[in-house]
């Protein structure tokens, strides 16, 4: 599988709408989580963003050369793959583009087109491809791979070739005198040695000095030439003792670490989608209700005013109705700009350089989630921790089967020629046993069984953390859930009193100060069950990402039966 990292420039720029229909329901089988479809674009302006609307831009992605897959539990169908292949068909176009956040020159990057009305899903499906950190993720994994691929043909027979040319020039002047005279010594003593004594009368020849005369005091030796050779060779380690194996092994496990790793980042950044998302959709929300509230004191205020006007309230009561206005107003703005910032939040993880605008709502279910113990064993299958601490003990165990090979010969077969006219060669087989020296053996495999020991202790200790974390995640929602459920009384009797308290305006029996108090409590109510909701949605995130499933939260989004209303739709 390929992943995109995308990023957007801070050219002018054309964005195409890529929204989704929020589904109202679907199959409550976690396994199956289901795509939604492509809708035309539309435009829609809200109070949120009516200080700065961006609504063009263009956005970057880089391509990464890594053909690794990276497990998940579930998967994201329909436009993930739509958008795969878009990556695909525009490889032909990889250049170098700019990241609107950092600034920096992205190489091997390729256009990628992101509406600024996005659900979750297809949230989901952008935050593959635009995740720095998920394509380092990849990076490291595919460097691992390659070095494991690497070490599998370390066993492979060596062939090498060697070709020689080289030129020489000598000169000097050797010094013979004193080999000369030991040689006209040496002969003197052997022949008076060898021949007998004569008459003195009777001159013989000196046998010494006639050589001595033949040869000369000094020789000058002067050589120049040149030389050639060639020849190949062959080195084939028959038997290692395992130690290519246990090699292998340990880079393969090291493998798997970088993909588990990777799954819990990937797992991470999922639930951090979903809390800025939701958080975002409640600033909304929120900012939407201080509007609302605004509104109605503005016309409690005229109201007010029109009653001061006609002596029928004092002009205390007008004061406080306009001091309740003027709070309402800065309240109002107050929240604008926090929508504002958790929208900017969630612009900064999908990497845009215009604002993103949540189209799913919150939600929550009324139905009763299966039993705890159905998480925990979802988590003890699924969860990544579990996966690097497996990966963990294999490494070990690889270092342990390679320590012992210490005490195991190495066999090699080897081979050399020589490409002359009449060539040479040499063959031959050796084994070697290492006797003494270099790493202590028995030292090198207690070690490695320390490490599997680690291993399988720290495998009790995360599954028990795991278990535990399942557990408090799934009373959360719980807890949630009921509160959202106890709150719809507060939310129906603040209504109805705030409703009561507006025609006892009307009428004179209620003051202005009875109608803002109303109106706080009915805001107070219903921001609350708002954040109930929120609180319902991020306890569930949590819940999926400690068992390890993060994509089955789209499950029970899309099964819920209580939808919050939304500001953005397409």
């Amino acid at each position: 599988m390929k992943f995109a990292l995308s990023t957007l420039s801070t050219a002018v720029m054309t964005v195409m709408l890529m929204g989704m229909s929020v589904a109202t329901s679907a199959n409550t089988n976690m396994d199956n989580v289901e795509s939604q479809n492509d809708v035309p674009p539309v435009t829609v302006t809200q109070i949120v963003d009516a200080d700065d609307e961006r609504q063009t831009g263009a956005a970057t992605a880089v391509q990464t050369d890594t053909t690794l897959s990276v497990g998940d539990n579930t998967a994201i169908n329909g436009s993930a793959s739509t958008m795969h292949s878009q990556g695909a068909e525009q490889q032909s176009r990889l250049a170098t583009l700019i990241d609107p956040i950092t600034h920096k020159a992205v190489d091997n990057s390729y256009p990628l087109e992101v509406s600024s009305f996005l659900s979750l899903e297809q949230a989901q499906n952008i935050l593959l491809q635009v995740s720095p950190k998920l394509a380092a993720n990849e990076a490291a994994i595919a460097a691992s791979q390659y070095q494991t691929d690497a070490l599998k043909t370390i066993d492979n027979p060596l062939v090498f070739a060697r070709v020689s040319a080289s030129a020489y020039h000598v000169e000097e002047d050797i010094d013979l005198s004193s080999l000369k005279n030991g040689i006209v010594n040496e002969i003197n003593n052997s022949v008076d040695d060898v021949i007998p004594p004569i008459p003195p009368t009777t001159d013989l020849p000196n046998f010494g000095e006639l050589v001595g005369e033949r040869l000369p005091e000094s020789y000058d030796f002067n050589r120049s030439g040149s030389t050639t050779g060639a020849g190949i060779g062959v080195v084939w380690p028959i038997y290692t003792a395992g130690r290519t194996t246990a090699l292998t092994g340990a880079s393969d496990a090291r493998t798997q670490e970088a993909v588990a790793d990777s799954l819990l980042d990937k797992n991470e950044l999922y639930n951090t989608l979903i809390e800025r998302y939701f958080k975002a959709q409640l600033a909304i929300i929120a900012a939407y209700l201080r509007e609302d509230a605004y509104d109605t004191l503005q016309q409690t205020d005229h109201m007010a005013e029109r009653l001061f006007e006609e002596g029928f309230i004092s002009r205390v009561d007008r004061l406080e109705a306009q001091s309740a206005l003027a709070d309402a107003k800065s309240e109002s703005v107050n929240a604008n700009n926090d929508a504002r910032l958790a929208m900017i939040a969630l612009q900064r993880l999908l990497r845009t350089d215009y604002r993103i605008k949540p189209t799913t709502p919150l939600f929550v279910s009324s139905r009763p989630l299966p039993d705890v113990s159905y998480f925990q064993d979802l988590a003890l299958a699924n969860h990544p921790g579990l996966q690097k601490v497996a990966a963990k003990r294999a490494q070990a165990q690889q270092l342990h089967a390679l320590s012992d090979t210490g005490y195991k010969p190495t066999v090699m077969l080897y081979g050399y020629g020589q490409v002359e006219k009449d060539p040479s060669w040499v063959a031959g087989i050796s084994a070697t046993w290492k006797l003494w020296g270099g790493l202590d053996k028995t030292a090198s495999l207690a070690s490695s069984n320390a490490q599997i020991r680690q291993a399988d202790l720290s495998e009790i200790e995360v599954s028990d953390n795991l278990l535990l974390l399942v557990e408090k995640n799934w009373h959360d929602i719980n807890n949630a859930q009921s509160r959202y459920q106890a709150l719809q009384s507060n939310v129906d009797l603040a209504a109805e009193v705030l409703r009561l308290r507006q025609l006892g305006l009307q009428e004179g029996v209620n003051t202005t100060v009875d109608v803002v108090q109303a109106q706080t409590q009915s805001l107070k109510a219903r921001t609350e069950q708002a954040q109930a909701a929120n609180s319902y949605v991020q306890a569930l995130a949590a819940l999926m990402q400690s068992c390890g499933t993060p994509l089955a939260f789209n499950t029970y989004l899309n099964a819920a039966d209580i939808q919050l209303p939304i500001l953005y739709s397409e």
